[in-house]
């Protein structure tokens, strides 16, 4: 598993780029579009206004997204004490990342990232940075391989005491038959009493003809392909557990710290749970 997991390292520099298709739309690369970064091509951009054309708020709601991130991590670094971090389809570095947000407020926060596609590895050693009493590493595995998650998270992380799961807009890119529920309760499984389990998913049940026309447009265009769920879908997600209030809501409503978070629309339910 050693191999598969990147720390803060100078000799990872020189580590192979890994090979990747600039003729395929990657979600990574169009959500970093969306967000308005810088690493994209064309076909990224072409999807990504191929959504902006019947959902112009995409922009703000995948900016409200990661402010939700932002917030859940924040509250349980600094409210539940929480210094152990499993950040599943990590996506491509931006602000607020979860080792940073962690670590301002507890610097000896460990974070492991796990993702698997290409465009991410690429970039992940922007990743690998960590404050000096913390850990930061990057474990390249698939989602649906929790075995392998848990295993070579187990390098950094100290799995007797209590992990935040974090699966932020990542289940809405498994089909029904390719069984969420049963990931999210085996990696579960996996952590002690008082971990959490965070949560975001593009909802079905929000500006229902119009999300069903993105999901449309984003399956047709592009490898990965999205199931959108209802509220009472996502919260299924957190059965056995204690939500945290406000519940399961969409990703602006969730502990907002002011007004202009709280009018950034977004299509996303979002939740935190505790495991008791």
């Amino acid at each position: 598993m050693a191999d598969r997991l990147l720390r803060t390292d100078p000799a990872a520099d020189d580590a192979p780029s890994p090979k990747i298709d600039t003729t395929v739309a990657h979600i990574a690369r169009v959500y970093d579009y969306w967000l308005g970064g810088k690493d994209h091509f064309a076909v990224d951009r072409a999807v990504g206004e191929k959504v902006l054309e019947i959902h112009p708020e995409t922009v703000l709601s995948v900016r409200a997204n990661r402010a939700f991130l932002a917030r859940a991590v924040r509250y349980l670094a600094a409210t539940e004490g929480v210094r152990q971090f499993l950040d599943i389809g990590t996506g491509l570095p931006s602000a607020n990342n979860t080792h940073e947000v962690a670590q301002a407020a507890a610097p000896a926060a460990r974070v492991v990232y796990v993702d698997n596609d290409p465009i991410v590895l690429a970039h992940a050693r922007a990743l690998l940075t960590s404050s000096r009493e913390g850990a930061t590493a990057y474990l390249d595995a698939d989602i649906k391989d929790t075995a392998a998650i848990l295993a070579g998270a187990a390098d950094v992380l100290d799995f007797s005491q209590p992990v935040a799961v974090m699966l932020v807009a990542v289940l809405h890119m498994l089909r029904d038959e390719e069984d969420p529920g049963g990931i999210v309760t085996r990696l579960m499984s996996a952590v002690p009493p008082g971990s959490f389990l965070v949560v975001s998913h593009l909802a079905s049940d929000v500006q229902t003809e119009t999300m069903a026309e993105m999901r449309r447009r984003l399956n047709e265009s592009m490898t990965q392909q999205f199931t959108m769920r209802t509220r009472a879908e996502v919260t299924r997600f957190f059965d056995g557990l204690r939500l945290v209030d406000p519940g399961v809501v969409l990703t602006h409503e969730w502990r907002q710290d002011g007004a202009e978070e709280s009018a950034t629309p977004g299509v996303l339910w979002a939740g935190v749970a505790e495991k008791p």
